[in-house]
């Protein structure tokens, strides 16, 4: 069976100050692109927050979302029915940038007394890139692939455009890994200039 590859985003609430009592950052969107061999997947949703039900005002300016929007989004309970669904449709690997998506989930789970959806596979994309080129600080998703002289896809900070922006980065990056490992080792002759050699010789 080929291997499903999920590359995931969540958009996540945020408190108005730090003065918000107990408050935990919540899913409000995701956006997952499911790739298994030539096939392409997305998913798209705004999700209901189960306990600070209603946003903050910073966090509808930042995102650019409305109340309105995520009260009209799916359950929590319906997002870890559906990420399940992909996590039984084969071995699993699930690709995000940065390692917040998955704490986050983990938490909102944990706090809903719902089953964690994944057991395959994570990669963090983010620092497989900070390892492949050396940087001494982790790059954020849209520098990175402008970086590679490549724009992000439709708007920043919008869940499925920031999952597509991540499937691109990692198609860029696995072709320069390929690319290093088929380059082959140099020879002594690759090093030496032969015909330079023999001409001093004939001198």
């Amino acid at each position: 069976m080929n291997e499903v590859t999920i590359f995931i985003d969540f958009e996540f609430s945020m408190p108005e100050g730090r003065g918000q009592k107990g408050f935990f950052p919540e899913i409000i969107e995701v956006g997952l692109l499911a790739v298994q061999g030539g096939r392409q997947e997305q998913f798209s949703s705004y999700v209901k927050p189960r306990v600070f039900k209603r946003l903050s005002r910073r966090c509808k300016n930042f995102l650019n979302i409305s109340q309105q929007q995520v009260d009209s989004g799916i359950p929590l309970q319906s997002l870890v029915a559906k990420l399940s669904e992909y996590n039984e449709a084969g071995p699993c690997k699930v690709v995000t940038w940065g390692n917040m998506d998955m704490k986050v989930l983990k938490q909102n789970c944990q706090i809903a007394k719902l089953q964690f959806p994944f057991s395959g596979e994570f990669v963090d994309l983010s620092m497989e890139y900070k390892r492949f080129f050396g940087d001494r600080n982790q790059t954020g998703l849209w520098k990175a692939v402008q970086e590679y002289g490549k724009d992000g896809t439709g708007k920043h900070h919008k869940a499925l455009d920031d999952a597509m922006t991540t499937y691109h980065i990692y198609q860029l990056v696995e072709k320069d890994k390929k690319y290093l490992n088929r380059s082959e080792s140099t020879t002594i002759g690759d090093r030496v200039d032969f015909s330079a050699l023999r001409e001093f010789l004939a001198q």
